[in-house]
């Protein structure tokens, strides 16, 4: 397994191997590559640079080398950068060898993995950055590309932020529309605390001051205040004074997270860090060596 530069924890491999044994069979199709096999021979061996076309932070190198792995034993990866690493254009990031048909045909599949998880990993740690001089950590979403949340959430940690809730049953998030249905704060809360165990955390939704001051009524885990401008964020912490954790999401991004984050919320939560990252640009240079 390729290394990480940081106490983040790997992606699971056994999920690993799913996504791009996927990538890989959407790609082939079920002839296979056909333009590489009409050109090149099983013994013809290759080397191949990976370089970084932009500045950024790595993420992705465990899909890179199950995708190549997957076509062929015979692939050997050499990695000079690691997940978490800084990029700079022209950094070279792994140098692989492998049979050149084995090359060209995980290509895309690699690129388009590592593309996209160094994208999502460099835009966290531009948030990360702008907020790095307070409390406040940044937390990704459930607004994540279908089948590859926790590719995406696992991008997020080597950016330097965290994660939020993986999936529905991790924790109870009670949200405006499950208090709309409920009737109200306090039914929301009561029905979710007599269904679910001591072990469960509960997160509730509010977007008004009065919405707070029914939850302090209330033992429960984390408040998340919505849509709250800054003003209402330091009146809505002042208000709660350490009895929960304080969420605040809705209308961030770069040029206002460094605010919301001096209001002394504990976590920022970011849809755009999975839902918006641009893909960065990286290249895979190929020379056939025999």
């Amino acid at each position: 397994m390729p290394e990480t530069n940081s106490s983040f924890s790997p992606a699971p491999n056994l999920l690993v191997k799913e996504v791009v044994i996927n990538a890989l069979k959407e790609d082939l199709g079920l002839a296979g590559d056909i333009t590489t096999n009409s050109i090149f021979n099983d013994q013809q061996i290759g080397t191949a640079t990976l370089r970084a076309r932009e500045t950024g932070i790595l993420a992705g190198s465990q899909f890179v080398e199950a995708t190549f792995r997957e076509l062929t034993l015979n692939s050997e990866l050499s990695w000079n950068k690691h997940d978490g690493d800084e990029l700079a254009p022209k950094d070279i990031i792994a140098t692989i060898k492998a049979p050149v048909k084995t090359l060209l045909t995980g290509e895309r599949v690699a690129l388009n993995f590592l593309g996209h998880l160094t994208g999502i990993a460099s835009l966290t740690n531009q948030y990360v950055k702008k907020i790095s001089h307070t409390k406040a950590k940044i937390v990704d979403t459930r607004k994540t590309t279908p089948g590859l949340r926790f590719a995406e959430k696992y991008a997020v940690r080597a950016g330097g932020g965290e994660n939020h809730r993986f999936r529905l049953d991790d924790a109870i998030l009670i949200k405006d529309n499950h208090i709309a249905f409920a009737g109200g704060i306090n039914n929301a809360i009561e029905k979710a605390k007599e269904a679910n165990g001591h072990m469960v955390k509960i997160e509730v939704e509010v977007d008004t001051i009065d919405q707070l001051k029914e939850c302090l009524s209330h033992k429960i885990d984390v408040v998340l205040l919505d849509n709250m401008p800054p003003d209402l964020l330091k009146e809505a912490v002042k208000l709660i004074d350490g009895k929960f954790t304080c969420e605040a999401s809705g209308g961030v991004n770069l040029h206002t997270v460094k605010e919301i984050a001096e209001t002394g919320v504990d976590i920022i939560s970011v849809g755009a860090l999975t839902h918006s990252a641009k893909c960065l640009d990286l290249g895979l240079d190929i020379d056939i060596t025999g």
